[in-house]
């Protein structure tokens, strides 16, 4: 399969460009579609309208959830240009989740040039208010019509968008956490590494819990021991403790965040002190008890960066920087976005123009 092998159909209708963009709900007019079926490996890339879906009863993705997905973005620059983030590195993990998933790997280098043609059809619907980009969506299904527990022989891989606003419509302010310590978001050898849809909605119960309480994440501890920190939310985290930034290794059961692996790259950059280790909810309230615990804050690619004000722990509270953005959080969130928005130079070669 080549790229010379792409099909395209454009569509014969435009949609009209929505003024208040919420996210995930308002999509371009094309999207890019490509099929696999055993013995014959992926084939027929094509470019299509934005359309329904038709699937039997029966596919797989509806019964066993065989499915992984990623999410990056699409920039427009001052200059009128467009960017994407480090897109080589979602192409990559996509592959990593779908070994864990047993569905076959894409091509990543010819996957990412067939995104680059789905951008440069649809860049009039890459936003240009500030904080605002175009999502980006590839996702792959379990197809076959089979009720068998096994993997699927059929898939279908998709790329649709959606331009978005921003994650903070008044600008980035820290949120309430909720530490959950009875519900399980992942463990070693599960799929915690993967990105896949029921890692997500797994965690809605206790998303409901934490909300009751009013906090707008949660904050997830080890499966096993209900002791060690992981992830907050959809997202990795990081603290700031007595001047040092500590964020939980990679275990087996963390997702592997490209925000993460940058704001550590970033870091690093910068000659600031970081460390990927265990770090415990006791060692955590411990800090918070002696006037250590600096910062803390969520990473990913929605909110970029995500300040944490407070966490709830067992009853007890943490107010973080008296609920106020922490330097740090604020300079690696400026950076971050400029560097991704083409308004900082890129010293680490992470963007990619279109």
């Amino acid at each position: 399969m080549t790229e010379s092998e792409l099909k395209i159909i454009k569509s014969q209708v435009e949609k009209t460009k929505p003024e208040n963009l919420s996210f995930g709900k308002q999509f371009t007019d094309h999207m890019f579609v490509m099929n696999y079926i055993t013995g014959k490996g992926w084939h027929n890339p094509r470019i299509t309208p934005y359309q329904p879906v038709t699937l039997d009863p029966a596919a797989m993705i509806f019964h066993y959830g065989q499915t992984v997905f990623e999410g990056l973005k699409a920039y427009r620059t001052n200059d009128d240009r467009i960017l994407l983030f480090r897109p080589e590195q979602n192409f990559q993990r996509l592959n990593r989740s779908s070994q864990r998933l047993s569905i076959p790997a894409i091509d990543e280098e010819l996957v990412l040039s067939y995104l680059k043609t789905l951008l440069e059809i649809e860049k009039d619907w890459v936003p240009e208010k500030e904080g605002t980009s175009l999502y980006i969506r590839p996702f792959i299904i379990a197809t076959e019509p089979n009720l068998s527990v096994n993997p699927s022989h059929v898939y279908s891989f998709m790329i649709i968008l959606s331009p978005v606003g921003s994650y903070y419509a008044e600008g980035i302010h820290p949120v309430s956490i909720y530490v959950e310590d009875e519900y399980t978001r992942a463990v070693k050898g599960g799929t915690g590494t993967a990105k896949t849809a029921g890692n997500y909605s797994a965690a809605y119960k206790a998303q409901e819990r934490a909300a009751a309480q009013g906090c707008a994440q949660v904050l997830w501890l080890d499966g096993v021991e209900k002791k060690y920190i992981e992830e907050v939310g959809s997202m990795n985290v990081f603290f700031k403790i007595n001047g040092e930034i500590i964020t939980p290794e990679l275990n087996g059961s963390i997702l592997e965040g490209i925000t993460r692996k940058s704001i550590i790259e970033l870091l690093q950059h910068w000659g600031l002190p970081i460390k990927e280790r265990k770090i415990s909810i006791d060692e955590l309230y411990q800090a918070y008890e002696a006037g250590m615990l600096e910062e803390a804050f969520g990473t990913g690619t929605a909110a970029v960066i995500s300040p944490v004000g407070e966490m709830n722990w067992q009853g007890k509270k943490m107010v973080i920087n008296q609920k106020e953005t922490g330097e740090l959080s604020k300079k690696l969130y400026d950076t971050l976005t400029g560097i991704q928005t083409g308004k900082l130079k890129d010293e680490l070669n992470w963007t990619v123009e279109i």
